[in-house]
This record gives structure tokens, C-alpha cells and sequence, in this order.
């Protein structure tokens, strides 16, 4: 019994001489100082590719271009993950209609052959979703073959929400931004180029 005892109280020594050895260092990944908040920490670093967003506000940049009102100049084609050829073989219904984009107000009654896109709305909150830094990133994001698009085209994502409801409108439409120079509708699975008539 003494022997038992004996080997006890050995491994115990031993192992609160080993435990004693530790050296407790803190762990760089683990500190509980913050880290500092830079302007570094919200963008992307890979640009090869897209950058999902959720709720970011117009760049002055980008709104200066977007807000205007628009014309639907001309059918560009369809979205590969659905072809909605049977509904606009050639994009009559929406070519020569208007969208009002303007930073206090919105307005798609002058798509005015569809009752589900006639929406006015007042303070409108207009806000990037994604921003795609090549034609490829986009392709892969979206399933959309914009043409003209080239490689180097950063394109960004823009829905326009309701401020009483935060809820995104109108259903069905979605817009591209592409480098600040071109504006693409996407309705439902059928893309459209706009073109500005007056700011």
C-alpha cells in the first residue's frame, strides 16, 4: 500500500512540475485589446471577383450617373438561367418606356405595359449589393451575359427599397451599373439597356 502511495504522489509531482513549466503567453489571434477599425477592413482584397454587400449607400460617384430619368433603349438578351423569350421575343413591350431614378423619388409607371411594375415611391433608399470587378465575376454571381461587357468592367448590383418597409421594390426589377457609364435593367430573366434623357 505505502508503494501505491508512494508512485501516487511521484506522478503527481511530476505533473505539477510540468504543469508548473508552461509558459503562458497570450495568443496574438485571441487578445482581448480591439483591433483598430480602418477603412482597410471593408474592402475586398481579392478584386478578381465579386463583392457581396448588404446595405451599402450610393457612392457620389454612382449616384450622380444613376439618378436621371431613363429611357428603355434596346433589348440586350436573356438571363441563361431562364429564357423568357415567350414573354419578350423582342423586348417591344418595354422599348421607348421610361424610369424616373432620382435621389428623392422613384417612379416605373412608365413601364406602363404591367401593372406589377407601376410603383411611385417618396425617399426611396437606393443601395449597392454586390460589386463585381470583371465581366467573368459577374457571369459567375449572376448567370447574365451582358453584351459588350468587357473583362475589366466593374459592375455593381443597385436595388432601390421602400423606406417605410425596408423591403425591396418593385419586384422583378433590378438594375447594373456598369463603370459609372452604362445602366442595365434586368426585368424578371430580360435585360435592357437604358439610356439617360435628363438628369
Amino acid at each position: 500500500m505505502k508503494k501505491i502511495l508512494l508512485v501516487c504522489i511521484l506522478i503527481m509531482l511530476m505533473l505539477a512540475s510540468a504543469c508548473g513549466n508552461v509558459e503562458m503567453t497570450p495568443n496574438p489571434n485571441t487578445s482581448s485589446e480591439p483591433k483598430p477599425e480602418t477603412d482597410e477592413s471593408i474592402i475586398p482584397k481579392n478584386t478578381s471577383d465579386c463583392f457581396n454587400a448588404e446595405n451599402i449607400n450610393l457612392d457620389s460617384e454612382t449616384e450622380k450617373y444613376f439618378y436621371g430619368t431613363w429611357k428603355v433603349e434596346k433589348l440586350l438578351g436573356f438571363a441563361n438561367s431562364y429564357n423568357d423569350a415567350s414573354e419578350y421575343p423582342t423586348g417591344q413591350k418595354f422599348i421607348g418606356d421610361e424610369i424616373i431614378i432620382k435621389k428623392d423619388f422613384f417612379s416605373s409607371k412608365g413601364l406602363k405595359n404591367y401593372q406589377k411594375y407601376q410603383y411611385e415611391l417618396k425617399n426611396p433608399l437606393y443601395e449597392i449589393t454586390a460589386t463585381c470587378y470583371n465581366s467573368d465575376s459577374f457571369y459567375r454571381l449572376y448567370k447574365i451575359a451582358i453584351p459588350d461587357l468587357n473583362i475589366n468592367d466593374v459592375v455593381k448590383a443597385i436595388v432601390i427599397n421602400d423606406p417605410s418597409t425596408e423591403f425591396r421594390i418593385p419586384a422583378g426589377l433590378s438594375f447594373f451599373v456598369v463603370n459609372n457609364d452604362r445602366l442595365i435593367l434586368l426585368s424578371e430573366a430580360t435585360i435592357f439597356e437604358l439610356k439617360k434623357i435628363t438628369d
